[in-house]
């Protein structure tokens, strides 16, 4: 039995069941039991693996779309490239690889890390120790001036809250204790109206799931401020929907498979889908507009992938050309990353649409 289950248990029992979001919380980033803040889980020998660590091509594109993005912006001497959950600091680094053939461009960047995790602090600092990064808990403490965020696979971490339609009213999923201890859904009293539950599912049939969340609101609504106010951009990658459909994804991965998300807490990644229309309404602002989303496939490929990696073919071995096209399908096949991931970009209104968005 772990120490966080206890603190789970001691909570519940105390207070009654807490909302969804509270156990993603706790689960995730309890400073001693969390899962990002003790250890590495990415990669063969952690739970999962991440579009920049499948290849070098995902990164390289990402840091040419930030450089093209700065020129938009005017090419201001000094820019803060932000990334948002940045891994073991590999897309980072392939980025500014790449894009140090922007001329100025590298001169002109102030690399900043938003990542609760030390132990993965500890590998980006070794991966960028030529950039000299800044680290930051949350994006509350990121410096004011014209900026460049990247953020993959992080909105879909963020705690969300659930609620379930029975009876013609709303509940609230809760994380409670079964009689045997075990944590468990149960559900709030009923609710006669929810303000939480967006308008185009209030009425939906009975048994419909929808989740909300607030805390990915409130982070895009801030950088598409700072945006608006100093010039810039942002660029959000993840798995997820435009919003227009409701259920269930909350889930739990241990060792690159699906596990129950109540067992184990601390030692399981939890996420659900990103819902990127409650996004794109939360960047839509007087001075700003959200593009897409977009499929990662069609996205990538416009920037260029595939002629990318018939470069990269030509420089290798022929035995490693086979893994550059393994590679490229994952992340761009229907059946793969490239119809389940969605892009979405957050510019100011008053500059062109960012790379890959021109047509969108």
């Amino acid at each position: 039995m772990s120490e966080l289950l206890d603190i789970l248990r001691r909570e519940i029992r105390l207070q009654g069941p807490i909302t969804l979001a509270r156990y993603m919380d706790i689960c995730l980033a309890h400073s001693d039991h969390g899962y990002y803040p003790k250890q590495d889980p990415l990669g063969r020998a952690g739970d999962f693996t991440t579009a920049p660590e499948i290849s070098q091509m995902f990164g390289e594109l990402i840091g040419l779309w930030a450089g093209v993005v700065w020129q938009q912006m005017g090419q201001p001497s000094a820019v803060n490239l932000v990334e948002l959950g940045p891994g073991r600091g590999t897309l980072m680094a392939d980025a500014l690889r790449a894009a140090s053939i922007v001329p100025s461009f590298p001169d002109a960047i102030a690399i900043h890390l938003v990542e609760i995790s030390p132990a993965l602090r500890a590998v980006q600092a070794e991966a960028l120790a030529a950039h000299g990064p800044a680290w930051h808990d949350n994006d509350t403490t990121l410096p004011a001036g014209p900026l460049i965020i990247i953020a993959n696979e992080f909105f879909d971490a963020l705690p969300i809250l659930q609620f379930e339609r029975r009876a013609s009213l709303w509940h609230e999923r809760l994380v409670g204790l079964a009689e045997d201890g075990q944590l468990c859904f149960v559900l709030s009293p009923p609710q006669s109206t929810n303000p939480m539950v967006p308008d185009s599912h209030k009425n939906a049939p009975d048994g419909t799931i929808v989740e909300v969340c607030p805390a990915a609101w409130n982070i895009v609504a801030r950088l598409a401020d700072a945006v608006g106010q100093h010039g810039g951009g942002a660029l959000i990658i993840d798995y997820g929907h435009d919003g227009r459909r409701a259920g269930d994804t909350f889930q739990a991965v241990k060792d690159h498979r699906f596990h129950p998300p109540f067992e184990m807490p601390g030692e399981v990644d939890l996420t659900a889908h990103v819902d990127f229309g409650a996004l794109a309404s939360a960047a839509n602002t007087l001075s700003t507009i959200a593009y897409g989303p977009l499929a990662q496939g069609p996205f990538l490929e416009a920037l260029g992938i595939r002629e990318r990696a018939d470069v990269l073919m030509k420089e290798v071995p022929a035995a490693l050309r086979d893994e550059i096209r393994s590679a490229l399908a994952r992340l761009t096949g229907t059946e793969e990353m490239g119809a389940l991931f969605k892009v979405m970009a957050i510019a100011r209104s008053d500059t062109p649409p960012p790379p890959g968005f021109e047509v969108a």
